[in-house]
C-alpha cells in the first residue's frame, strides 16, 4: 500500500524538521516543502510552529503560502496544526494583538492566566472532552485521568464555539489543548516530542488519510 503524501508546510521558523521525521516514522511520505503544487497534490496538510505568532505569520505570508492553507482546509482533506501552528489557525492572539491569524478556528489565542509559570514547559494529562480519531486505540485512551504529552507555551486557544474542543489541560487553570474543526484538528502540545503517545496520535492523523 503506498504511503498517504503528507505535505508538512515550510515557512523557515522552528525546527519544522521534526514533525516531518515524526510523520514519516509512523507511515506518512510527508515532505517538508513550500511548493504549492506539492500540497495541492498531498493528502493530507500539516502546519507546525515555534515561536511568536505575529512573526510566525509574517514568515507564513512571506512564503507564500497563506492561501495555500486555505485552499488546503477548504478542499476537505486531512489538516493538523501543531504548537503555533495551531495558534495560527485562530483569528488573533494577544501576544501580539495587532497580527491577523488565518480565521479557521473563529476565536483568540489568550495567554495563560497568572498565577502560574509561563511558559508550561513540562509534561502533563489531557483530559478528553469528546471522541474524536486522533484518540482511538489503547495508548490514547482516557484511562487514569488521559494521556501525557508534553507542552512548550505561554497561550492557548479559545473558540468562539466551545464545542471545537476535543481536550484540555489543567496548568493552574483550564486550558483549551486539542481542537476539532470538521478536517481541521489541532494541538498545542507536540505529538513529535510526546513520545508513544505522541507517536500514536500521529499514526491515528496518517491512518486517517485516504488515497
Amino acid at each position: 500500500m503506498t504511503a498517504p503524501l503528507i505535505a508538512v508546510l515550510d515557512y523557515g521558523i522552528g525546527n519544522l524538521r521534526s514533525a516531518e521525521k515524526a510523520l514519516q516514522k509512523v507511515g506518512g511520505d510527508a515532505r517538508l516543502t513550500r511548493d504549492a503544487s506539492l500540497v495541492a497534490d498531498a493528502d493530507a496538510v500539516v502546519l507546525p510552529g515555534v515561536g511568536a505568532f505575529g512573526a510566525c505569520m509574517d514568515a507564513l505570508r512571506g512564503a507564500g503560502l497563506e492561501n495555500v492553507v486555505h485552499d488546503a482546509v477548504a478542499s476537505g482533506r486531512p489538516f493538523l496544526g501543531i504548537c503555533v501552528g495551531m495558534q495560527m489557525l485562530f483569528d488573533d492572539s494577544e501576544e501580539n494583538p495587532e497580527a491577523r491569524g488565518l480565521g479557521v478556528i473563529p476565536g483568540s489565542v489568550r495567554w495563560i492566566p497568572p498565577g502560574v509559570k509561563r511558559p508550561q514547559m513540562q509534561w502533563n494529562r489531557l483530559r478528553i472532552s469528546r471522541p474524536d480519531p486522533l484518540f482511538a486505540g489503547s495508548e490514547l485512551a482516557d484511562v487514569g485521568g488521559g494521556p501525557w504529552v508534553y507542552f512548550v507555551h505561554s497561550l492557548h486557544g479559545v473558540p468562539r464555539d466551545a464545542n471545537d474542543v476535543v481536550a484540555t489541560c489543567e496548568y493552574g487553570s483550564t486550558l483549551n489543548a486539542v481542537f476539532r474543526r470538521g478536517n481541521v484538528s489541532a494541538t498545542q502540545f507536540h505529538p513529535e516530542k510526546s513520545g508513544t503517545v505522541g507517536l500514536a496520535l500521529l499514526r491515528n492523523f496518517v491512518s486517517g488519510v485516504s488515497r
